[in-house]
């Protein structure tokens, strides 16, 4: 009877867990949680923008979720190949050479290997010296740095105090000292900015000079990773999709969407990087309490609240223009409250949504006025943008589709609304 007893318990415990064995207390407990406040080894996003968080022979991926064994992932990086942990990882920026653009770099100790869609590439590992002449063993973290953000497409090798800035193309290498900067022990890139980890903490530097500006380190718990009791962007909690609303959105010259609810804005990188939320303050500080409409036109991103247009220079991290706020009829030649506006990739008028109303600006003349005024279909349009799918009207959770404002205006019956949809806006299906 008790060995029936025995056998009995054992199937059904592994009918309960599909087949796997029991994760026994002792392991279950075994496993880091980044909450608790760890120091990660290496920070680093994949090929698919996917963010890497290394600990020990653990890893997350993403902002949110448990850890698991990094040979998950990545078989190679195990006890077996003396393999537990990385010292340091980056994405290589080097879209001259597809042999090596986006793919991803460990290090641990005198090794280097190599991986491309989590598969490690023949011939690794290597030494370090093989493909990183003049780069030291035992690295504490690397990042990498494009062209325009450095000087040329480089990867930022730390060590200690040191910071060895390889160049990709010339394969040489400047050192140089940041002693006012914390020892990394992991650092990363994310949406033009330069982090460097150090225990549970950050501080966000310049990675040309090194130059930390703001108040610094913060925890790394409120902004790169999803924590009870912490958090960022005003606490923001990302909406199901069948609940979203939005007051305005818009998408930029390099394809990143920026979408704003109440104070808060969130940027969705279209190909890398997920979505975050901050205070609309944090990039446009003269701007508060939300937006009516945004759109992007010749690099700089328009911000209408109320009767004032708030103008700011895109490349100069949101520089508000000389003389701005102005009034809408100084800056567009309308008056009234503003539901919309959109710009098309390419073109150089404004579509600006009043009610059931579309007016038309052209944004090269001086100064500028209406040119179209149309009626619309609908009325009460939260937010609206064009783009190479065509222009979409957001009213609550759901969206109108035209093909292009000549079809808006000409359109005397409104479409079938569709759901907005988690790769539109970043909800939570």
């Amino acid at each position: 009877m008790e060995l029936f007893t025995k056998t009995l318990f054992l199937c059904l415990a592994l009918a309960l867990t599909n087949g796997a064995p029991l994760l026994s207390p002792r392991l279950a407990a075994a496993l880091p949680d980044r909450c608790a406040g760890i120091e990660f080894d290496a920070i680093t996003p994949d090929e698919k923008g996917n963010m890497l968080f290394f600990k020990g022979s653990h890893l997350w991926t993403g902002y949110r979720g448990p850890a698991q064994p990094s040979n998950e992932s990545f078989k190679e990086l195990d006890d077996l190949h003396n393999i537990g942990h990385v010292d340091a990882a980056f994405r290589m920026h080097n879209p001259e050479n597809p042999d090596d653009h986006d793919h991803i770099y460990f290090f641990q100790d005198d090794k280097m290997f190599s991986y491309y869609n989590h598969t490690l590439e023949d011939g690794y590992p290597k030494e370090i010296q093989e493909d990183f002449p003049g780069i030291p063993t035992h690295l504490d973290a690397a990042v990498e740095c494009p062209k325009g953000e450095c000087i040329a497409d480089s990867v930022l090798f730390f060590k200690g105090n040191d910071v060895h800035v390889y160049d990709v193309s010339t394969k040489t290498v400047k050192t140089k000292t940041w002693s006012h900067l914390p020892v990394c022990t992991s650092a990363t890139r994310w949406l033009e900015h330069y982090y460097c980890f150090h225990g549970h903490n950050f501080t966000r530097f310049h990675p040309v000079s090194g130059e930390v500006s703001g108040d610094y380190p913060k925890d790394a718990r409120r902004y790169f990773m999803t924590c009870p009791n912490f958090g960022h962007g005003g606490h923001y909690k990302v909406r199901k999709c069948s609940e979203a609303k939005i007051d305005a959105i818009a998408t930029d010259d390099a394809g990143k969407s920026y979408i704003f609810a109440g104070p808060i804005y969130m940027r969705l990188d279209t190909h890398r990087d997920g979505l975050h939320a901050f205070p609309i303050t944090k990039a446009w500080k003269e701007v508060t309490s939300g937006v009516d409409a945004v759109f992007f036109y010749t690099n700089k991103i328009y911000l209408i609240k109320g009767d004032q247009v708030y103008i700011y220079k895109t490349a100069a991290h949101y520089t508000l223009i000389e003389g701005y706020p102005k009034t809408l009829k100084e800056e567009l030649g309308i008056e009234g409250h503003v539901d919309a506006a959109f710009v098309c990739p390419n073109e150089h008028t404004v579509h600006v949504i009043q009610g059931q109303t579309m007016r038309a600006v052209d944004l090269t003349a001086t100064p500028r006025a209406e040119t179209q005024v149309v009626p619309m279909p609908l009325s009460d349009i939260d937010a609206a943008r064009c783009s190479a799918e065509g222009i979409h009207l957001f009213k609550g959770s759901q969206y109108y589709n035209y093909e292009s404002p000549m079809m808006l205006a000409l359109s005397k019956i409104a479409p079938v609304p569709q759901n907005i949809t988690k790769a539109m806006i970043g909800c939570e299906e």
